[in-house]
């Protein structure tokens, strides 16, 4: 198993795409409520170098010699990518190794407001940031914020930086019942969108547990009438991620690979069939095999049975 790089993982908006994860867990810049990695335990602002940059180049070019080409090079994973400050040379050095796979960063967009973090990711492909509130009041609930951010500077950040890139942003907006659907919200939100101009808004809502307990689902009726009163041919509502056979063959390269994602993320059995291609029934035993050696624990929850790593 790699330290920096995971999957390919299939992703409801890049496919089969292999993670770079350049932030130890859970340290980010926000402390969202939804956030199926789990609750923040470092909130802070300050970039810096936290894993050496050739150590991920060496894990990079190594997991290229042996390994077929992903859809795409991610840099995600447990915390917010852009807290390290060598996304951009390791963006770079992608590129000069498989200058043919697009790169894309999922980033929360909060520290687009510094000019050297905007620069560090113009070469990426892709950017897909989140906004999941334009007023103050929501981004505090939703987002609780490290100190120093807000609501209108986030925005002010995705703006400058839709001037500065010529590549796509994809904003993912992220609908949670009593948090951000009233129509004060929704307004502000719609307001915000029209003002950075990205690509694509896709609507998301949630699929995984979040850090808080009873969370709710956005219906799927509540998320198209927004796509219809925004009126937007760009906006879309993200769907299940389609069933895509890996190249896994073996019973222990699916463990690993099982292990591997639950530490970043919880999922379901079927989440795990669709990434690994393992029949249901294969899957569902080797789960259980890993819970009987409390390798992973599961959440029985009203939106399905979530496995996850167990830290005990």
């Amino acid at each position: 198993m790699f330290k920096y790089l995971f999957g390919p993982v299939p992703s409801r908006r890049l496919k089969m795409s292999l993670g770079i994860d350049l932030i130890p867990r859970k340290y980010c810049s926000l402390d969202c409520v939804y956030c199926e990695v789990g609750k923040t335990t470092c909130l802070t602002t300050s970039r810096r170098e936290y894993y050496s940059q050739k150590d991920i180049k060496d894990e990079i070019k190594a997991y290229f010699k042996e390994n077929p080409d992903p859809d795409y090079v991610t840099f995600s994973g447990q915390g917010e990518p852009t807290l390290n400050t060598c996304i951009g040379d390791i963006i770079d050095h992608v590129k000069e190794i498989r200058p043919q796979i697009p790169i894309a960063v999922l980033t929360n967009g909060t520290l687009l407001t510094d000019k050297q973090t905007r620069k560090a990711i113009l070469n990426a492909d892709v950017v897909l940031p989140s906004l999941d509130a334009a007023t103050e009041d929501c981004f505090q609930k939703i987002n609780r914020p490290a100190k120093g951010l807000s609501a209108k500077d986030n925005i002010r950040g995705l703006c400058r930086f839709r001037s500065e890139y010529g590549g796509q942003i994809w904003l993912e907006v992220f609908i949670l019942p009593f948090y951000n659907d009233s129509e004060k919200e929704l307004e502000a939100l719609k307001k915000a969108v029209e003002k950075i101009k990205p690509d694509k808004v896709q609507l998301n809502t949630l699929d995984r547990p979040g850090v808080l307990p009873y969370l709710q689902k956005a219906p799927l009726s509540l998320l198209e009438k927004i796509k219809r009163e925004w009126r937007e041919n760009k906006v879309e509502i993200i769907s299940a991620v389609p069933i895509t056979v890996n190249n896994i063959s073996r019973k222990k390269d699916v463990e690993a690979v099982i292990l591997e994602t639950l530490s970043r993320r919880p999922c379901t059995a079927e989440d795990l069939s669709r990434m690994t291609g393992f029949h249901i029934n294969e899957i569902n035993k080797i789960l259980s095999e890993l819970r009987e050696e409390k390798k992973i624990k599961v959440s029985f929850l009203e939106r399905g049975n979530f496995y996850s790593i167990n830290d005990k």
